[in-house]
């Protein structure tokens, strides 16, 4: 480890912290050249997971694109962005137990639906018609109504 000011490596560890919910340790260095002080995190290594794309192309699984995509559907709505990080965690970690090497995109948006519905109707039904590609009225209106029969809130038509 090289010290971010002045590039020396050597260092020693003034405190040393469980941190990311104990995925990681937060240590706090301090330089032995410049006495500079900063913080680094140790966190193990994880394994690649590439996405299936559904034309068959592969790219690895990047949760700040779920996190983002599912932020999108939430604009303007009353959700914790919070909320929206926990639920790309949860995707996140269920990929990792669930897959090795490789998995369906499906896979994934299928998860993240079921989260939005869990904390966002609206916002669920926003991501649906994107990632099912709806081309018409009928669309919309089959997934509300879906919605609605799942949710029992009701629509004035």
């Amino acid at each position: 480890m090289k010290c971010p000011y002045c590039g020396f490596a050597d260092q020693k560890v003034l405190d040393s912290r469980v941190a990311r919910e104990g995925d990681a340790i937060r240590r706090r260095r301090e330089c032995l050249r410049c006495d500079r002080r900063f913080t680094t995190y140790e966190a193990p290594e994880r394994p690649r997971l590439y996405v299936v794309k559904r034309r068959g192309e592969r790219e690895e699984f990047d949760r700040e694109k779920i996190l983002n995509s599912m932020l999108v559907a939430c604009g303007k709505r009353p959700v914790p962005v919070e909320t929206v990080r926990d639920a790309a965690a949860r995707i996140e970690r269920d990929c990792f137990q669930e897959y090795e090497d490789e998995m369906p995109s499906t896979h994934i948006g299928e998860r993240v639906m079921r989260e939005l519905m869990g904390i966002d109707t609206v916002a669920y039904v926003r991501f649906a018609s994107v990632y099912k590609e709806f081309a018409t009225i009928s669309d919309f209106r089959r997934i509300v109504d879906d919605v609605n029969g799942v949710s029992k809130v009701g629509f004035t038509r």
